[in-house]
C-alpha cells in the first residue's frame, strides 16, 4: 500500500445520504453512529485545511420505483415521512458546506455536482456515507467514469449487510481508488499537501 497524501485545494469530501431515513437503520459492519461520527471528523479536518465538504441527500419519495425482484420500497408501501430526506442533525452540516439533492442512487446523475467540482479545480474525492453498495458505490462509479481520483473512507461508510460492504471495499473500490481508514485520511491531511 502506497503512502497517501492529499492536497486540500484539489480534494472534496463527498458524504452520501447521511439523512434521517438512513442514520436510523441497522447497519453493518459499522453502526450508523460510528459512520456519522467518522464523517463528522473527516468534515471538520477537511474544513480546517480549506477543502470542500459536500453533503448529498436523496429525495426518497422521488426515487424511481421500477420493477425489481427486491425493490427498495415494495409496491403499495406508504411514502416515507417528510423528514426522511433531511440531513440528520448529527451529520454536522455547516453553512460553508455544499448540499446536493439527488433523485437516484448516484450523486452525479441529474445534479450540478460535476460542474461544481470542476469549477473549483477538484480532482480527488474522498467518499463516505450510507450505504456503501448503493449511494456511495453508484456515485464512485460515476466519478471514476469522469476521471476523478477516489479515496474511500472504509469506516466512514456502511451498509445494511456487512457482506455487501466488505465486497465493495475489498473487491470493487481498490480497483477504482484507495481504501483507507478515517484515521489514515486525517493523518494524510495533517501531514501536508501533495497529490493523492
Amino acid at each position: 500500500m502506497d503512502q497517501l497524501t492529499l492536497d486540500p485545494a484539489r480534494t472534496a469530501l463527498v458524504l452520501i445520504d447521511l439523512q434521517n431515513s438512513n442514520v436510523k437503520r441497522e447497519l453493518a459492519p459499522h453502526s450508523a453512529e460510528k459512520v456519522v461520527g467518522n464523517c463528522v471528523l473527516l468534515a471538520q479536518e477537511m474544513r480546517e485545511r480549506g477543502a470542500l465538504v459536500v453533503y448529498v441527500r436523496v429525495l426518497v419519495n422521488e426515487l424511481p420505483a421500477l420493477p425489481a425482484d427486491s425493490p427498495m420500497r415494495p409496491p403499495g408501501a406508504p411514502a416515507a415521512p417528510p423528514d426522511a430526506a433531511q440531513l440528520a442533525p448529527e451529520a454536522g452540516v455547516e453553512a460553508q458546506d455544499v448540499v446536493i439533492v439527488k433523485r437516484q442512487w448516484g450523486a452525479f446523475y441529474g445534479t450540478e455536482l460535476d460542474q461544481l467540482l470542476r469549477r473549483r479545480g477538484i480532482d480527488t474525492l474522498v467518499m463516505g456515507g450510507i450505504a456503501t453498495n448503493f449511494g456511495v458505490e453508484s456515485t464512485a462509479r460515476a466519478a471514476f467514469d469522469r476521471n476523478y481520483k477516489l479515496v474511500f473512507a472504509e469506516d466512514a461508510m456502511s451498509s445494511m449487510e456487512g457482506e455487501a460492504h466488505h465486497f465493495a471495499c475489498g473487491t470493487i473500490f481498490p480497483r477504482m481508488g484507495r481504501v483507507r481508514s478515517t484515521r489514515t485520511l486525517i493523518d494524510a491531511l495533517q501531514a501536508g499537501t501533495g497529490a493523492a
